[in-house]
């Protein structure tokens, strides 16, 4: 019989975090979870001061900046990474007023510095709450827990191991408009996933900036959800994103991609419903 669960929760990255720990590991395991979260949020954070405001800073000056914080550098070369992964869809430097884009910026690994063209600022985003769920299931492992799930708001959710019943974790998703309507169940195990969407609640927050198209500089306007489960949290977020803004011939070349299980939906018609990969 599967114990019970430990669980804790706190406001981290923007939204609600939840950590739940089913088997195995120290009864600190959650505290040393929740550190490591928080450390991400103060490392990435642009709404007070922080490593990542320093940066943007710099860069909003035209100076260069040293990637000196150690959360910084990982969570710039991942977003380098994505960006040449999904070819230019997933942009953290992307931003509707100044037309800014990653290709005007210049990221040094061997030196851990980073310089742009133009005055430009990096936005984490979303992708802060991926990179900040795996830090913590490092953490989590480390410390002997087998199963566990972590959630980041209702978009950003990892699991580790089985679920404490044995077999995978089910989630359903629900229709970003319509609470009482499914428009995927899915199974993980040792995985994440990632849930990004044009429409909803969470949209309408006063605080969410707009989806940027970074090809065009345009928000994206059609009304679309979409998901990707992969081996960790910061690649969900970053596949998420990337079929958010691609266009259907992009958003194939994602889909087909059989590092991960990803789902696009357009919403504008039932008819579409489901788009995944094969």
């Amino acid at each position: 019989m599967a114990g019970a669960a430990n669980i804790m929760r706190f406001a981290a990255m923007g939204t609600r975090v939840e950590l739940h720990r089913f088997c195995g590991g120290a009864d600190d395991a959650l505290a040393a979870a929740r550190r490591a979260i928080e450390a991400v949020d103060d490392a990435l954070t642009i709404h007070r001061p922080s490593p990542a405001t320093a940066m943007n800073e710099a860069l909003l000056a035209g100076r260069p900046a040293a990637l000196d914080d150690e959360l910084l550098f990982r969570a710039v070369e991942a977003a380098a990474d994505g960006h040449a992964a999904t070819k230019g869809l997933f942009d953290v430097a992307a931003d509707l007023r100044t037309g800014t884009r990653w290709s005007m910026i210049a990221f040094d690994r061997a030196a851990r510095r980073i310089a742009a063209e133009r005055p430009i600022a990096l936005d984490f985003g979303g992708f802060g709450k991926g990179f900040a769920l795996d830090r913590a299931s490092a953490a989590l492992r480390e410390a002997g827990v087998r199963s566990a799930l972590l959630t980041a708001g209702e978009s950003s959710i990892t699991v580790i191991g089985e679920h404490p019943l044995g077999g995978p974790w089910p989630f359903s998703i629900p229709h970003p408009e319509q609470p009482d309507a499914e428009l995927l169940v899915v199974e993980l195990c040792d995985q994440a996933l990632s849930i990004s969407a044009t429409v909803g609640a969470g949209t309408r927050a006063p605080e969410r900036a707009a989806i940027v198209d970074p090809r065009s500089g345009s928000p994206v306007e059609v009304p679309a959800c979409a998901v990707s489960i992969e081996s960790n949290g910061t690649l969900a977020e970053i596949m998420s994103t990337a079929l958010l803004v691609a266009d259907r011939k992009a958003a194939q070349c994602l889909l087909r991609d059989g590092a991960g299980r990803r789902f696009h939906f357009d919403l504008r018609s039932t008819s579409e419903l489901p788009r995944k990969c094969a």
